[in-house]
């Protein structure tokens, strides 16, 4: 499907591609995969022609339709539906020639629009918009009223309802909730052409990709299977060549110590020169380099507090005077409790996570918290609302303001920031450093409870490995929201589903949550199947040029097949009737007969009650699945 032969590419002082090649099957879906800055968007960019790159470094096949979600979809007045069903470009330009198109030109319009099942797209593009967390009251909101977070889920929407030749997704759970990352999921391994992912996501990696293709040193490799059997062979590679390199290293050792000893003596030069040159030509072996992730700094509290940390009782909690977000809270966290917290985006996750971490209070109800409690609290907010023009170093000294200036410049380096790093401004700084800064800064003080709500967004797969490794070894509590599968599987010991206004403990694993969701995105979207065609007449109504129903066209089609095999017979029959010589001995028996014959010859070549269109699809149907259409002649 695309191929990369001997990619070169160089930009902004940095060679990101250096004879790279790679070949990637048709119906592949592949995970692309490498550390944070080596080049995996700037692929996306040559790939989608944004960059400059020669047609023999990349190909794809001539008719290939490349989708992408570059940016969130904009604030526009169409609804939510009617912007997803655009993105099938052969469908809409079809529907708008429809319009004005000229009766002779119908007919192939309309066929087109059959042949690619152009009726049952609103109920696939709601399916897609149910999975990505938009209920079937949103599918008629007009896009302005969606913030931006949703309206990028809107621009992945489209892409999957287009089915693109070659679907390119950078991050794509990045902007979704665990739900819609479980939903993705499923949907990729249905995906019914290539696939190239960027994701730091390992469940996704591992459940919805056939191949990983690694970038590292400006160089591509492609693996069978999905990111755990990467590692595995990628171990596996990097054991063999340390093997192969200790034997060269042994080798060389004893050629040199030849070399050394006899090329000053006569009888032994010609040996010695031999051994000199089998050194020259001997090509070093290349070993896997891995670089170093720096370890997060998630210190444990020096005494446990008396359990429990925390206890609800009844508690409603919201941001306006008698209405509540949650409601009759009955909770309690103690000092080892791992609490993954699940729910879709608007169930009330973050309200409680502020609750717990002090900044909004109770309306009602007991909510018991040891006053000692310290709570590190890290949420996507706080990555937005960093001054752009701030650097690590100011920003750690007004944490540290009686430390030392060496100290405050040890304790970055500790974070993961080195030294060309701590006065680099935030704006300059990637979106995984911000965020190691920030993880690192709410557990600086040694916080009882750890609330972290969407601490991977910006972390690579090696970071992320990081973070669960000081997340295991932190003696806290901890309340994690995440739509890192992985991560969440790991860490959290105990799950809690917000929901219907309320939050309650979850029975089940993570298997059983995402067996849950897809169950509940398929019941979600049997209304919009069942109510189809209501909604469709609905819409008719409102808007009749650019609303088509095409099933009842198909029934009137075969109906209409009906009328020409049943009318075809009839003639027949009749003409060989009037083939006969003697009955033209009865002229009153041969002017019914021949009447009877006009008639049916009328209804043969009118079958659709005078519509042309249907007349000629009919015959064009036949004549294609089928023996000619008889000529019919008149006597």
């Amino acid at each position: 499907m695309l191929q990369i032969k001997d990619l070169t590419f160089n930009a902004w002082g940095r060679k990101f591609f250096d004879h790279a090649s790679v070949s990637l099957p048709p119906g592949a879906k592949v995970g692309l995969i490498g550390r944070n800055g080596v080049g995996k968007s700037t692929l996306f960019k040559l790939i989608l022609g944004q960059l400059a790159a020669s047609e023999d470094e990349i190909s794809l096949p001539k008719s290939a339709r490349i989708g992408s979600v570059d940016q969130e979809h904009p604030a526009t007045p169409v609804s939510l539906l009617d912007t997803v069903l655009e993105a099938d470009e052969e469908r809409h330009s079809l529907l708008t020639r429809l319009e004005d198109a000229d009766p002779e030109d119908m007919g192939e319009i309309w066929a087109r629009l059959i042949e690619i099942d152009a009726d049952a797209a609103p109920a696939k593009a709601s399916e897609i918009l149910s999975g990505l967390g938009f209920s079937q009251e949103d599918l008629q909101r007009p896009m302005a009223e969606f913030s931006g977070g949703w309206r990028m889920r809107v621009a992945l929407a489209a892409a999957l309802f287009a089915e693109p030749d070659m679907l390119l997704l950078d991050e794509p759970t990045n902007y979704l909730d665990l739900e819609g990352a479980l939903w993705l999921e499923a949907r990729l391994q249905k995906y019914p052409h290539t696939a190239l992912i960027v994701s730091h996501d390992r469940e996704l990696l591992n459940n919805s990709c056939t191949h990983m293709l690694h970038l590292a040193g400006g160089k591509l490799e492609l693996y069978t299977g999905g990111y755990d059997d990467f590692e595995k062979r990628r171990a596996e590679k990097a054991r063999l060549q340390l093997s192969a390199k200790a034997k060269q290293d042994a080798e060389r050792a004893h050629l040199q110590s030849f070399v050394d000893r006899f090329k000053a003596k006569a009888s032994k030069a010609a040996q010695a020169q031999s051994r000199m040159k089998r050194l020259a030509k001997m090509e070093p072996v290349a070993t896997t380099i891995e670089e170093r992730v720096a370890p997060f700094t998630l210190p444990s509290p020096p005494r446990p507090l008396p359990p429990p940390l925390i206890r609800l009782e009844r508690a409603n909690v919201g941001y306006e005077e008698g209405r509540s977000i949650l409601k009759n809270l009955n909770l309690r966290m103690d000092l080892d409790d791992r609490i993954g917290l699940l729910g879709v985006n608007g169930a009330g996750k973050s309200t409680f996570a502020k609750m717990i971490a002090g900044a909004l209070g109770v309306q009602s109800g007991e909510f018991h918290r040891d006053r000692k409690m310290r709570v590190g609290w890290f949420h996507q907010h706080q990555i937005e609302a960093m001054d752009p023009v701030d650097t690590p170093l100011e920003i750690i000294r007004r944490a540290m303001p009686d430390a030392s200036e060496s100290s405050r410049r040890s304790k970055l380096a500790q974070f993961g920031l080195g030294f060309e790093k701590q006065e680099t401004t935030v704006a300059n700084l990637s979106g995984g450093e911000r965020a190691r800064l920030l993880l690192n800064m709410v557990a600086m003080d040694a916080p009882h409870m750890l609330i972290l709500d969407e601490p991977t967004n910006h972390l690579d797969i090696d970071s992320r490995r990081a973070l669960l490794d000081a997340l295991n070894e932190y003696e806290g509590a901890v309340i994690l929201i995440t739509h890192d599968r992985s991560l969440m599987e790991l860490v959290a010991d105990r799950l809690w589903l917000a929901a219907d206004g309320t939050v309650k403990p979850f029975d089940g694993d993570m298997d059983d949550y995402a067996k849950f969701v897809l169950d509940r995105a398929k019941q979600a979207v049997k209304p919009t199947q069942v109510a189809r065609e209501p909604a469709k007449a609905e819409a008719t109504a409102a808007a009749p040029k650019k609303t088509v129903a095409i099933e009842p066209l198909k029934r009137k089609i075969d109906a209409a097949e009906q009328v020409v095999t049943r009318t075809t017979r009839q003639v027949a029959e009749l003409e060989a009737q009037l083939a006969d010589p003697q009955l033209y001995k009865n002229p009153t028996k041969v002017a019914e007969l021949t009447k009877r014959r006009d008639a049916a010859q009328a209804k043969h070549s009118r079958p659709c009650g005078g519509n042309p269109w249907f007349s000629w699809q009919v015959r064009r149907k036949r004549t294609a699945s089928g023996p000619p259409l008889p000529h019919l002649r008149r006597a």
